[in-house]
């Protein structure tokens, strides 16, 4: 498949903005990678997961304690994805490269593959936002149809009722299936990646294997088959949910839009940045708690458009942003509340579901 671009040519709000940007950092004498903050919580959120899986393990409490601590081990495992691992493979965790490779490895003890992701997300889903056949964070067919232009079948009538369960799936399809398929076909959807060193296939492989070891065969050999499967079950449902709504909200919603390429020359004809802003959605901006948890996930639109600063630094950025989006006459996307996010990523399925 054709590569897709953008009309770059004279890119006037982003050069605007960039301006502004660079601005901020250097009148303020602060670099554009995490602080004291983001190392704060990265211990917290390791020890804690390191805490829950020691006990849930080796010291097993009773069966409704063990369930709570399985609830809170997914929802701290998508805390770790969504804070260290995410700036760590966007290289904004530190200025440090080995830091950053370090924290981007989180990905591989969480049972994924860091290699992998950095192509599907940071190269596809980064550079062709909402872009059928470009963008592998929108290909979640056949199960979910996301836009009018990709095939229907009768069952996307229902959507908007299964995406609950579908969700919960996703993290496992993920680390057991999808990432042995990009392995092994060399494509993240339809665009081939760069092959694997020897070092990174022993990487792969070996951390799943550790993986596997340390979430299945282990616990199975200290609790039992049918506690472990309970046990797992949850963990990696909650954990795929949370991820997949977080990342859901950020695209899949209503005035979102999904814009096709000239079938010409491959070319959007807007600038990457207003693509960008045109293709996200923010939520919850306000809540302390749901920037802290989603590691900044929750100003998407600062996100894509500066996905090299760290989240730490969001909440400023977006001001910038806002204000040269009301320059430029760009709408600026954003839902108040997660409640209100997810109302509209339903109204979108169902809508995209029947039309």
């Amino acid at each position: 498949m054709q590569k897709v671009s953008f009309n770059n040519k004279n890119s006037v709000f982003f050069n605007a903005l960039k301006e502004k940007v660079d601005s901020y950092f250097k009148l303020n004498n602060i670099k554009e990678t995490g602080n004291f903050k983001l190392y704060l919580k990265t211990i917290i959120l390791a020890v804690t997961a390191i805490s829950l899986y020691t006990i849930l393990v080796f010291f097993t409490p009773n069966i409704w304690i063990s369930l709570i601590m399985c609830t809170f081990l997914g929802l701290n495992l998508a805390a770790i994805g969504f804070n260290t691992m995410h700036d760590g493979a966007h290289g904004s965790f530190s200025t440090k490269t080995w830091v950053n490779e370090m924290m981007g490895y989180s990905l591989n003890a969480m049972g994924g593959s860091v290699y992998l992701w950095k192509y599907k997300h940071n190269v596809n889903h980064h550079s062709f936002t909402n872009i059928e056949g470009m963008d592998d964070d929108i290909d979640i067919k056949p199960w979910i149809r996301v836009h009018e232009d990709q095939e229907k079948h009768w069952y996307h009538r229902f959507q908007h009722v299964y995406w609950v369960v579908l969700y919960g799936v996703t993290y496992l399809l993920w680390i057991f299936v999808q990432d042995f398929k990009k392995y092994f076909t060399g494509k993240v959807g339809e665009l081939p990646f760069r092959k694997m060193d020897t070092k990174e296939h022993i990487i792969f492989w070996v951390s799943k294997l550790l993986y596997v070891l340390a979430f299945l065969v282990l616990p199975i050999l200290k609790i039992g088959l049918v506690e472990t499967v309970i046990g797992y079950s949850v963990i990696a449902f909650i954990c795929g949910f949370v991820i997949a709504v977080v990342f859901q909200l950020a695209h899949i919603v209503e005035d979102a839009s999904f814009e096709m390429p000239s079938s010409d020359n491959h070319k959007v004809e807007l600038e990457w940045a207003v693509h960008q802003i045109q293709t996200t959605a923010n939520f919850a901006t306000k809540s302390k708690f749901v920037s802290w948890f989603t590691g900044g996930l929750n100003y998407q639109v600062e996100h894509h458009l500066f996905p090299r600063i760290s989240h730490v630094h969001y909440p400023k950025i977006s001001q910038l942003v806002r204000e040269t989006c009301e320059q430029f006459g760009v709408t600026y996307l954003e839902f108040p509340t997660v409640l209100s996010a997810v109302r509209s990523h339903v109204v979108h399925l169902k809508h995209v579901g029947r039309s």
